[in-house]
């Protein structure tokens, strides 16, 4: 089973709780998924399958976009609504100074990490020391805000909140961002609503629901697998001959006419094809990742032949 599934994550699942269910519709053998989505978040989550999780990092390091509710006037000890209420402020904000503490955490800023993370501190992930009531020294990380937009806004009431969406880097904590938006306030905050919409190229309108997936034969379950080919699709493609392709497989450096390219995606027939002037050349398949260099054709991330050709026994 190799391909690329795009999920919309359920509310209450984890994204290893979601990824294990999806796996085990799908029977396949090894999965990965790409970027952690909290239990109370929703939304895009892509699950890597078979040679797909050789790729699954490059989408960890893609910009994402988040639809957000933050709860104004309410802080919790998770900067969630799962968390315990720490602290509670009247809001008394007016519309021009969310509008002014919005630009100044639009660009590039800095932002200290949650102690409900799973980052780690000395091997051991920060949340296991906030559940044992202990706060660790973390360092700020830069991050980059690069839109954020103000959706609606209700200052007035019994809960006053902000609806934000928010196009971001990697590593960008949004909960993060809710609290330290309701700190610049005034009032504080928590997050009572979170919903990636896209990372990547991928948006929810590509994504499916586990209750599709459970409704689905084994055949449609297959069928919505995207190729493992997705994952590169910022790239330079290169097309390799028969005995080139073999050689890329063996790890083994090309000499070609290519310019210099940071990242290459290597397309070629598969292991032992072979085409001659009376049958058409095999299709190409995906051999593996790669970089160009001063004429040289670089090796990077490989598919194994076992792969490549249960890839194309799956297409045909």
């Amino acid at each position: 089973m190799h391909g690329v599934l795009l999920l919309d994550k359920p509310l209450g699942l984890s994204s290893n709780q979601a990824l294990q269910k999806a796996k085990w519709l799908l029977r396949a053998e090894k999965a990965g998924h790409t970027g952690t989505l909290d239990p109370l978040a929703t939304g895009v989550l892509p699950l890597c399958f078979g040679a797909a999780t050789k790729f699954s990092q490059l989408h960890l390091d893609a910009d994402k976009t988040y639809e957000t509710t933050v709860r104004l006037g309410v802080k919790t000890r998770t900067g969630d609504a799962e968390g315990e209420v720490i602290e509670t402020r009247p809001v008394t904000c007016s519309v021009g100074q969310v509008v002014e503490v919005l630009d100044r955490f639009t660009g590039p800023i800095e932002q200290v990490p949650p102690m409900h993370s799973a980052l780690k501190k000395d091997g051991k992930p920060l949340y296991e020391y906030a559940r044992d009531g202990e706060t660790v020294e973390r360092e700020a990380r830069h991050v980059v805000i690069h839109e954020l937009e103000l959706l609606d806004m209700q200052l007035q009431g019994e809960a006053p909140q902000l609806r934000l969406r928010v196009r971001c880097s990697k590593g960008t904590y949004i909960r993060t961002l809710g609290e330290d938006i309701g700190e610049a306030l005034g009032c504080g905050g928590h997050l009572i609503m979170l919903r990636r919409t896209a990372t990547g190229p991928f948006d929810e309108s590509q994504c499916t629901t586990l209750e599709a997936l459970e409704a689905d034969s084994e055949a449609q379950r297959v069928a919505r697998l995207l190729p493992v080919d997705i994952l590169l699709g910022g790239h330079t493609p290169v097309a390799l001959d028969a005995e080139g392709a073999g050689r890329f497989l063996s790890g083994v450096r090309r000499r070609g006419n290519w310019p210099d390219q940071g990242q290459v995606a290597v397309f070629g027939p598969g292991p032992g094809a072979e085409s001659s002037e009376n049958e058409p050349s095999p299709r190409p398949v995906l051999l593996g990742s790669g970089h160009t260099q001063g004429g040289e054709l670089i090796p990077g991330r490989l598919l194994s032949p076992i792969e490549i050709q249960q890839i194309l026994e799956t297409a045909t």
